[in-house]
């Protein structure tokens, strides 16, 4: 115990401290929660906060390979030796139009979604008439209207070529989209639906690239057929 002379001198002269005793907690705080494993977060946010950049990143890439994928389908037509190179600048033009196309179809997806929200077989059957008779015309004529452009041709060369096979690249459109675009509303997510036309826009860009770059399928489709080819039979 304290002697009276050591109280005395505390309480005369100021001298006593009373020091704070720590409270104990009664519950502990709730641990932290674990970070996502680095894949899933990079995932999340390549189709979170970036999804305009991976849209158009891999509408570039896509593009590409569609491009490389056709060209490789002319040198076997043409029984071109496998040591010939590719044509860089053209697979360059079609990078940049792809890469020109992601933009475009993320937002308009994004409009779409929004003006027709939900995945009922209704809705998503509005979803496919509007891609089909807006979407896909506005496509066709920007990828002919840019891809001609990068490459030199005119503008009245551009008109030129799209009135001659614009309404073969539409026709192709009804034979693979509708199918396409029902599987992309009715079943994914809004953010992964450019992915998805990206990843099926690769095999159909092969087509689109060699229909650009070539005339003889259009030429074969367009060809008379024997009845056309007949005279007109006398009447006389």
């Amino acid at each position: 115990m304290f002697s009276r002379e050591v109280v005395l001198r505390a309480l005369l002269h100021g001298s006593w401290r009373c020091y704070p005793v720590p409270v104990r907690p009664f519950c502990k705080p709730a641990p932290a929660p674990p970070k996502p494993p680095t894949v899933k977060r990079i995932w999340n946010q390549l189709f979170g906060r970036y999804l305009l950049v991976t849209n158009t990143v891999s509408s570039g890439v896509l593009m590409l390979i569609g491009d490389v994928a056709a060209q490789e389908i002319e040198r076997r037509r043409d029984h071109l030796p496998s040591t010939d190179s590719y044509d860089r600048r053209r697979l360059f033009n079609m990078t940049l139009v792809g890469l020109s196309q992601g933009p475009l179809h993320h937002y308009l997806y994004k409009w779409v979604d929004a003006f027709l929200p939900g995945a009922s077989i209704r809705t998503v059957f509005k979803k496919i008439g509007i891609d089909q008779f807006i979407i896909s015309p506005i496509f066709i004529i920007t990828y002919m209207y840019s891809a001609g452009l990068l490459e030199g041709a005119s503008v009245q060369s551009c008109t030129t070529e799209v009135r001659q096979k614009y309404w073969t690249i539409y026709a192709a459109d009804w034979l693979v989209w509708p199918p396409t675009q029902f599987i992309n509303f009715y079943l994914l997510g809004p953010k992964y639906r450019v992915l998805y036309i990206n990843a099926i826009t690769m095999l159909y860009n092969v087509f689109l690239c060699y229909i650009k770059h070539n005339d003889d399928l259009l030429s074969f489709l367009n060809q008379p057929t024997p009845e056309d080819s007949k005279p007109p039979h006398d009447a006389s």
